[in-house]
């Protein structure tokens, strides 16, 4: 399960890598200045980091993703339940919900997540 664990800031670079892929590293490197003040030796080093943990590949100067922000989203998720919650889906739920509104449509939505997770 730790396969998908990545930092906030390896995040952050992820999460334009996702939005922009395939990107060349120089323009990763400027949309990583304008976006998070980063200097091209600090995206490097991370694309580096990143690419020895399988996370992304850089081939010829071309940054791709290797795990989609999905698996990432979903380990994410199963941590937070599993260590703060215990493990209960209904515990996070309700510390989630209990000073929050949602609208019916959210409502209808995660009914269905629920119903298609039964089955």
């Amino acid at each position: 399960m730790d396969n998908y664990k990545l930092f906030d800031a390896e995040y952050r670079l992820m999460s334009i890598v996702w939005e922009n892929e395939p990107i060349n590293s120089t323009q990763l490197s400027k949309l990583c200045l304008n976006e998070l003040g980063w200097k091209k030796s600090t995206v490097y080093n991370m694309v580096k980091k990143l690419s020895e943990r399988n996370f992304l590949k850089n081939e010829n100067a071309i940054v791709t993703s290797l795990v989609n922000q999905e698996k990432v989203k979903k380990y994410e998720s199963e941590v937070i339940v599993e260590n703060k919650f215990n493990g209960s889906l209904p515990a996070f739920i309700a510390a989630f919900l209990s000073d929050k509104k949602i609208t019916e449509k959210e409502a209808e939505e995660i009914r269905k997540m629920i119903d298609n997770a039964e089955e």
